[in-house]
């Protein structure tokens, strides 16, 4: 969460708003979805909004004021998901409308850029923003996946590290250690495709999730510590606000 009231929607108010003028808005992208047994069924939603909070604040020091949004919470997810207790599977035509009805908000009230801060690896973009940019030509999106932007291998040791695991755990503890329940951690064992060339990533396709993992984690979380959340999350910061600098000076 930002240190900036103004920065962030959901402490602000309107009297406060127009004292400011914003160059850029953040929306956070998550989902609702397990993560093994020991993280929040709104991790994805969580972290992101944090790590918005945390580059709103930099990029304020650098002379930029951006937006941060509340989350949405509405991710797609694979067969395998579907069937656990209140994990959500949102269609492709939702998460477009949703991204238009932003879009075409901000663009009434003057707002020409917006950085999507994904945090859900079953969101897809792309698409979305190709048909935005021909609606609205003056107006800029970018898409982030912040778990990929800032290499693991000097932060983390479990491979593979994908879902719920040293990553996405170690992050959360330094964020919210009061919602990481580790004595129920599962090992995050990970089962090998049926069609091996999808695992060595010759081709594409959804995996089943009760094929892929027991627990629905997708790496073991066991080592994970708050210290290490803390040293990578800096490092995706300083990028993310990297961006956002070279965003606003771009226009």
């Amino acid at each position: 969460m930002s240190k900036n009231r103004f920065l962030q929607i959901s402490e602000t108010n309107y009297g406060e708003v127009l004292e400011h003028k914003y160059d850029i808005v953040i929306l956070p992208w998550g989902a609702v979805e397990p993560h093994n047994y020991h993280l929040p069924y709104l991790t994805d939603c969580i972290l992101t909004y944090e790590i918005a909070g945390d580059c709103a604040d930099k990029a304020y020091e650098q002379g930029v004021n951006c937006m941060v949004m509340p989350p949405v919470f509405l991710g797609s997810q694979n067969g395998g998901q579907w069937n656990k207790p209140f994990c959500i599977h949102t269609r492709s035509e939702t998460q477009k409308a949703i991204l238009v009805d932003v879009v075409t908000s901000l663009h009434k009230q003057g707002l020409r850029n917006l950085v999507i801060l994904n945090g859900h690896g079953g969101n897809t973009f792309k698409p979305y923003i190709r048909d935005l940019a021909m609606a609205f030509p003056d107006f800029r999106i970018i898409a982030v996946d912040w778990w990929t932007i800032v290499p693991t291998e000097d932060y983390f040791e479990e491979k593979p590290d994908e879902h719920a695991g040293e990553q996405e755990t170690s992050v959360m503890l330094h964020y919210h250690p009061e919602l990481v329940s580790m004595e129920r951690a599962g090992d995050g064992k990970v089962a090998p495709c049926r069609i091996g060339a999808v695992d060595r990533r010759i081709g594409w396709m959804p995996r089943n999730w009760d094929e892929v993992s027991s627990d629905t984690g997708i790496g073991n979380p066991k080592k994970s510590t708050a210290e290490k959340g803390e040293r990578y999350v800096k490092a995706v910061v300083e990028q993310i606000t990297e961006l956002l600098v070279e965003m606003k000076h771009a226009e």
